[in-house]
């Protein structure tokens, strides 16, 4: 038990330094840190971990399961804004939906199939609009998930177009794990910039 008591309280500490260097990075890039959000990715880690992570006052959580983001959202308070962050597949939607319904965002719509999907069921449970991300694959690694950049344009013309129950909020990309070696990871995302949508 005092295992236990020592990983949350570790949890509150570590949150406190993320949130620090975040502030400082916001600084030096001469932005203001209040428009930055963190989330806490809450990953194959118990509930009474993310509630102390929770009484340490965040309330921005991401989970990458679907049958996890449904165990743990009951447990914890309602005002905590669920990001979901994992590749979703058609026959969760539904369950993801109907399941979180503090669910603010889907960062992961990859194809108009998700997209579809999203939108049909968001209305028929009778729902407010949902924010989306639409995933990117920039680096082109096949373990990586996300619309090829260049199918990107048209992924999110869809969803503005097709989607009403759903509202585009931005691109969400993940490149290599070393990309200072990879300039090829920004030619891709500098490409995405520089055309309108």
């Amino acid at each position: 038990m005092a295992s236990s008591a020592a990983m949350e309280s570790a949890a509150a500490t570590a949150l406190r330094s993320v949130l620090n260097r975040v502030k400082q990075a916001a600084e030096r890039s001469s932005r203001p840190a209040n428009q930055i959000k963190v989330i806490a990715v809450s990953k194959t880690k118990p509930v009474s971990l993310l509630r102390e992570v929770y009484d340490a006052g965040h309330r921005l959580f991401g989970e990458n399961y679907v049958q996890e983001i449904i165990e743990k959202s009951p447990q914890l308070p309602e005002d905590i804004e669920w990001h979901f962050i994992g590749n979703l597949q058609s026959n969760k939607v539904k369950p993801l939906l109907t399941g979180v319904p503090n669910l603010a965002m889907v960062e992961t719509v990859d194809d108009e199939k998700i997209a579809n999907n999203l939108d049909r069921v968001i209305g028929n449970i009778g729902r407010k609009p949902l924010k989306v991300l639409v995933q990117v694959n920039t680096s082109g690694e096949t373990s990586k998930f996300g619309v090829d950049p260049d199918g990107c344009l048209e992924l999110v013309k869809h969803v503005t177009s097709n989607c009403p129950n759903l509202e585009f909020c931005g691109l969400m990309t993940i490149g290599m794990a070393d990309y200072t070696s990879t300039p090829e990871n920004f030619k891709n995302r500098s490409m995405q910039r520089s055309r309108n949508f």
